[in-house]
């Protein structure tokens, strides 16, 4: 058990919660990230998903008395929200967020523990979803209820347990659609990384290209439309916007460059090498950084590709298979400035800022959804789907005090003040 007094005091209504104390049963919250981990909620139709693992986190929250929403946003995977009071009367709702299902383990010779055992070997606890990202929910679970006990406090709590993170994001696109969003200040995703406080995350861009021609005979290609060719002057086109974008926006200090990659090819079968085929895909992964226009981007995709089909009198059409665009939160705002102060309260050292170098779930709650939203959870940054994936015990108990205490100053608008407070290190985030 660890106890974590109140700090970062503010003026007048926040005085009195500034000397009350936070309990941590850092045991427990390990303890409930290993059962999490013992769930596999690799979403694989007819053998799993994360059904198992949401039954145990809306059992512990019924046994903390808390009455959770449960919502299929699929056959088998459900969405798990709550909102706590904390008993002190209105006031703003800080978020926490964070999902279920997990990637598979892949060839499990390549790890050297059970990948879902839980095994833990010199203060690290293994196994898929350890990092990415159960132990992360387990904080914030254990981190809200240490405050509903140590309250009164204004505001609430909700907490956003999702499914579908790893592929469509299902899950907290039905948050948003369904208004689950609504009311909530601002938004905690628990994301391992690394403990850099991360407000800004690359954008993702899914693009799926379709060209279709005429079928004719390889040694008759006079008589069919081969949309091979045209591709290629696709491929190469997407080459030049990725120029030309990083040359216009350079290296994000956080997340790096712009990047266009076809990732997905297909026309034709070599079992027939001497037909034509009459049509030809290509899919494109685009990674963009706060400023990078996606509507503009897709149009000149539609655009060229259309001129490009015509001219060899083949039909292009462009489909959006996703867009999730870049989120920049600024630093100033209350969830990030909570946040940094917390970590500095519970560590002594001020955070480094940092950039998710993917899209979270957090992506959506901002852009589409109007929440601002920030990064920030235990596990390494580049741990996530690896084998061998795991956390440092010591991070478990550790970032619950620190949503503990992010949470506290962000209900009570206390952030920033006291002795923590002066801001993450490196920061030149915009």
């Amino acid at each position: 058990m660890t106890t974590l007094h109140g700090g970062g005091q503010a003026e007048g209504a926040t005085q009195a919660w500034s000397n009350a104390t936070i309990e941590i049963d850092e045991a427990a919250v390990v303890a409930f990230t290993a059962a999490l981990v013992r769930e596999r909620s690799v979403f694989d139709p007819g053998v799993s998903s994360e059904e198992g693992a949401a039954k145990l986190v809306i059992d512990k929250m019924r046994e903390w008395g808390w009455q959770p929403e449960i919502a299929e946003v699929a056959p088998g995977r459900p969405n798990v929200t709550v909102t706590v009071p904390l008993g002190g009367g209105p006031g703003p709702t800080l978020g926490f967020e964070g999902h279920l299902d997990v990637v598979t383990e892949g060839d499990a010779s390549g790890w050297s523990v059970d990948p879902y055992g839980a095994e833990i070997v010199n203060g690290r606890l293994y196994g898929r979803g350890s990092a990415d990202m159960k132990s992360g929910v387990a904080a914030m679970m254990f981190a809200t209820r240490s405050l509903e006990m140590a309250g009164p406090l204004p505001g609430n709590v909700k907490l956003f347990v999702l499914s579908d993170e790893e592929g469509m994001m299902t899950g907290v696109k039905h948050v948003v659609a369904t208004g689950g969003h609504v009311g909530v200040d601002g938004v905690i995703c628990c994301e391992p990384e690394g403990d850099e406080v991360c407000p800004t995350s690359k954008g993702a861009l899914r693009l799926r290209i379709e060209l279709t021609g005429k079928m004719a005979h390889g040694a008759m290609p006079h008589q069919g439309r081969n949309p091979i060719p045209v591709l290629a002057q696709v491929i190469a086109a997407l080459g030049r916007y990725e120029a030309e974008l990083q040359e216009e926006f350079g290296v994000h200090e956080h997340l790096g460059a712009v990047y266009v990659t076809p990732t997905v090819l297909r026309a034709g079968e070599p079992v027939q090498m001497n037909t034509i085929k009459a049509r030809a895909e290509l899919w494109v992964d685009v990674r963009t950084v706060p400023g990078v226009d996606h509507d503009a981007f897709v149009a000149r995709v539609r655009r060229d590709c259309g001129s490009f089909a015509e001219q060899s009198g083949i039909d292009a059409f462009v489909e959006i298979i996703d867009d999730r665009p870049p989120v920049d939160t600024p630093v100033t705002d209350p969830v990030v400035a909570s946040l940094v102060t917390a970590h500095e309260l519970v560590t002594g050292d001020i955070p480094d800022y940092g950039g998710v170098p993917g899209t979270t779930d957090g992506t959506i709650l901002t852009v589409y959804g109007g929440v601002p939203t920030v990064v920030y959870g235990p596990g390494g940054k580049w741990i996530a789907h690896q084998a061998d994936e795991w956390v440092a015990v010591e991070e478990i108990g550790r970032y619950a005090r620190t949503y503990a205490e992010a949470a506290r100053l962000f209900v009570t608008g206390a952030a920033g003040s006291g002795a923590a407070g002066s801001g993450a290190a490196g920061s030149g985030a915009a």
